[in-house]
């Protein structure tokens, strides 16, 4: 088998991983790494000492032997490196957020699907075992009508010095929102705080709502004292809990909620609720970046789609856009 050759543009905090899970697929291998911090290439050399290092990223996009050029670098520079890769003929796989505009965005999709060429946003929550799992039970109906989606991503840092925390860390819940709701988002409403006049917001509280009656709640935060990964996607009959911190029973199933008997009589009051069971179903816990690459490499091989491509990207971005435009006038809505 030929295998995919793979050029890392990154070598931080995240390239590391993206180098060991690409450079141990059966069918790709990495063959070059570029950071502008000579520094970071011990990291690589420990997973290959075969892998060539470069200081210049045009090294790594404009090399014949390079088929993908994963982008790993800050938001600020996504969209110089990728459609330098795609101009270059190269696939691409571009960390979140996938560019800091929407219209950066669309250039690339536009570039991408004028050259043939693929393109992946690292959007790793997606393959995670606990997502998975909330989208089968999401897709077997069990749930009903979904009602809201509520989530909180707080913790002590890491502060970025190039992103709000909602660029940060909402590129997450967003996408995992608009994975498991398959509904189209028409309005935001975002909140925050800059407590450390470092121009840009430490803390925020997004609401999102969506066709079909669908409200989102999501609070981000860089300064709690404590580490909280929760989701909770609300349905008719049953509810789902996502608690990535908890080492064990990862996703729970509520069979509780309210029952209406009938809805012209609303007004009387006449609701009664269900207190039923609760089962923690099993959930796989292998990596989610080594199934996010195995899934990019088999899609390029075989021309399937993507669940997080270049358009799943560009939806992620217009929220970002939206929220910051909120944000600006103190929560104002903003239709989308």
């Amino acid at each position: 088998m030929n295998k995919l050759k793979v050029g890392v543009v990154g070598v931080g905090y995240w390239g590391p991983n993206i180098i060991r899970n690409f450079h141990a697929m059966d069918n790709a291998s990495v063959v070059a790494v570029s950071d502008t911090n000579a520094k970071t290439f011990s990291r690589a050399l420990r997973i290959s000492d075969r892998i060539r290092t470069e200081t210049d990223y045009k090294r790594i996009t404009d090399a014949k032997d390079i088929d993908i050029v994963c982008v790993v670098t800050p938001v600020a520079s996504h969209y110089e490196v990728a459609r330098r890769a795609l101009e270059q003929g190269k696939h691409v796989f571009v960390e979140k957020p996938f560019t800091a505009s929407s219209a950066q965005a669309e250039e690339l999709i536009t570039l991408a699907r004028s050259r043939g060429l693929r393109i992946m946003v690292d959007h790793t929550m997606l393959f995670t075992g606990s997502v998975r799992k909330m989208k089968d039970v999401v897709d077997s109906g069990v749930m009903g009508k979904l009602l809201y989606y509520d989530s909180m991503r707080v913790n002590l840092g890491l502060f970025q010095h190039d992103v709000n925390v909602i660029w940060d860390l909402a590129p997450h819940d967003f996408s995992i929102a608009d994975y498991l709701l398959s509904s189209k988002p028409v309005a935001v409403a975002a909140h925050g705080l800059d407590h450390f006049d470092r121009g840009a917001e430490d803390v925020a509280y997004v609401v999102i709502y969506f066709e079909n009656n669908i409200i989102a709640h999501c609070n981000f935060n860089w300064i709690s004292p404590i580490k909280v990964r929760h989701v909770l996607l609300s349905g008719e009959y049953k509810s789902l809990l996502w608690d990535d911190v908890e080492p064990d029973e990862k996703i729970k199933i509520y069979d509780r909620g309210v029952k209406v008997p009938d809805r012209e009589k609303m007004h009387q009051l006449l609701v009664t609720y269900r207190f039923g069971d609760m089962v923690a179903p099993k959930v796989d816990n292998k990596e989610a970046l080594a199934l996010e690459a195995e899934y990019f490499l088999d899609g390029i091989l075989k021309g399937s789609p993507f669940i997080n491509d270049g358009e799943a990207g560009l939806r992620m971005v217009k929220l970002l856009e939206a929220c910051d435009r909120s944000l600006k006038n103190r929560g104002e809505l903003v239709l989308l």
